[in-house]
């Protein structure tokens, strides 16, 4: 199959063929087809797979083939992503597939100055990549109408239709045209998105071309049980041992992400850091820099868990573990990409058990542990298994009561059948009750 016999138009398969994509992949085979008949579709593929081609190719056919010419402050096309990261990557790629059509592109999204963006639109954008906050900023400021809109894309959709996106995507929707097309792609689908989306979808076709919720093969996952307070030594232990070159490391607290760079950069190894504090131009300069080699050590929140394509990234290290075990799916996806191999070390501690087993549920394995010398945890990691289940480690029995020569129980006095008198000592000692007298009344 090529995406000739998909019904791709010359302009778009030139641009394509300059991408280096040379057949569609199994995901972009069953979606293209379907978006250009102007279905409805929900879509779940591994990460790494091709989903933006996915979407953006056929649309970009349909805007170019079909519609009125866009005016002024209005739009044709939506994708709506979580992330600003996510936004300026997804909307360089439509740029990529567009490259060869007359049609307009833009992405808007908040952390920056909202004038330019109101500027941009004053034109009309054919396709538009956006953050929920950001677009309804633009509609409340009238620098945006949907009069125009076609079609919907939510990408990395359980993430958007997530409780935490719910409100805005509301207010969102009721200012949408009911007659669209609306697309939904995601790596994972969970039951309760399924119904809901069923609900906003019209007749939608459904497309999963791998296990839902199953990590992609290429990468090789283990588990490195270890004591919380000895995570950042045994980090740089096995930075040094590995001599690791390019690492991508996700820590679940803004904190913990500038602990971790600042404790890097002490040891004089190129560190920096993304998380939602940082101005937008600052966490778009240090991932630049990783993608060029310039920064070793990436440490990100799950702000860069999704939809960064950095090419060949051998390495994905857990600092943490995350609160919700489809993240971790996004997480090591962003290595093993596109064919490549790669590796997802994972730190976990005592207290990250559960999340431990959620995450071996969800991807329906247990991963390997390795233990590292000198580095033995004192609070010992229980052990899991792919059924959810957390093996508590057993009791020990309670030792029988001794009698004779050992220790009595006199009361408040305890008095030892060895004790000599000769030897002061060893004198019994009394355990004084102590009484909460309450404050002292000053005199």
């Amino acid at each position: 199959m090529t995406f000739a016999t998909l019904g791709l138009i010359e302009p778009l398969l030139r641009a394509l063929e300059t991408l280096g994509y040379q057949t569609p992949t199994p995901v972009q085979a069953q979606a293209i087809p379907a978006v250009l008949a102007g279905r409805d579709l929900m879509a779940a593929a591994q990460t790494g797979t091709g989903k933006t081609a996915g979407f953006a190719v056929p649309l970009l056919q349909l805007l170019a083939m079909e519609g009125p010419k866009v005016t002024a402050n209005s739009v044709r096309a939506l994708i709506l992503v979580p992330t600003r990261e996510l936004a300026e990557q997804v909307h360089e790629s439509v740029a990529q597939y567009a490259q060869n059509l007359p049609l307009s592109t833009y992405a808007v999204y908040g952390g920056v100055s909202i004038n330019p963006q109101m500027m941009k639109l004053r034109k009309g954008v054919d396709l538009l990549v956006a953050t929920p906050g950001r677009l309804l900023d633009l509609f409340r400021q009238n620098a945006l109408k949907f009069n125009q809109l076609q079609t919907l894309v939510l990408d990395e959709a359980d993430r958007m239709l997530d409780l935490g996106f719910s409100e805005e995507l509301s207010n969102i929707y009721r200012v949408l045209p009911k007659k669209r097309q609306t697309l939904l792609f995601s790596a994972t689908f969970s039951d309760e998105i399924r119904l809901l989306a069923g609900q906003m979808l019209n007749d939608p076709l459904s497309i999963e071309v791998s296990p839902r919720n199953v990590a992609a093969n290429t990468v090789k996952q283990w588990v490195v049980p270890v004591d919380k307070k000895r995570k950042a030594e045994l980090f740089v232990h096995l930075m040094r041992k590995g001599r690791w070159k390019q690492v991508l490391v996700f820590a679940k607290t803004r904190n913990g992400v500038d602990a971790l760079v600042e404790k890097l950069q002490g040891l004089g190894v190129n560190a920096d850091g993304i998380h939602g504090d940082k101005p937008q131009a600052t966490r778009q300069r240090a991932l630049d820099r990783f993608k060029t080699s310039d920064v070793q050590i990436l440490v990100a929140t799950d702000v860069a868990a999704r939809g960064l394509d950095i090419e060949d990234l051998p390495l994905v290290v857990n600092f943490d573990l995350p609160i919700v075990a489809e993240d971790y799916i996004h997480r090591i996806g962003r290595t093993g990409r596109a064919g490549n191999t790669g590796e997802a070390i994972s730190l976990v501690c005592a207290d990250e058990v559960n999340m431990l087993s959620a995450i071996e549920m969800l991807t329906r394995q247990t991963l390997t542990r390795h233990m590292e010398q000198d580095f033995e945890p004192e609070h010992r990691v229980p052990d899991t298994d792919a059924s959810g289940q957390v093996v508590k480690k057993p009791k020990k029995p309670k030792k029988p009561k001794t009698t004779g020569g050992g220790k009595r129980n006199l009361g408040k006095w305890v008095e030892s059948g060895e004790v000599s008198v000769a030897e002061p000592s060893l004198k019994p000692v009394r355990k004084v009750p102590v009484f909460n007298t309450g404050p002292r009344k000053k005199k």
